[in-house]
């Protein structure tokens, strides 16, 4: 399954590496970061990293396969 997640602000190349299986692009204001995500575990793993960083989630979406 393949997801969109947007994030509240532009993320640093350093905070991104926290995400390697994601790739991310920077539009005004936010950040985007797409990719696989495996299953639900994985899916609630990154949510709880994205917390433990102090990054807002705006959206959450699955993309079209």
């Amino acid at each position: 399954m393949r997801y969109e997640i947007r994030i509240d602000g532009h993320l640093s190349e350093r905070l991104a590496k926290a995400f390697p299986e994601l790739d991310h692009v920077v539009v005004p204001d936010q950040t985007l970061l797409f990719g696989q995500i495996i299953d639900e575990a994985h899916l609630y793993g990154l949510l709880a990293r994205f917390q433990s960083l102090g990054l807002l989630v705006v959206e959450l979406r699955r993309l079209p396969e």
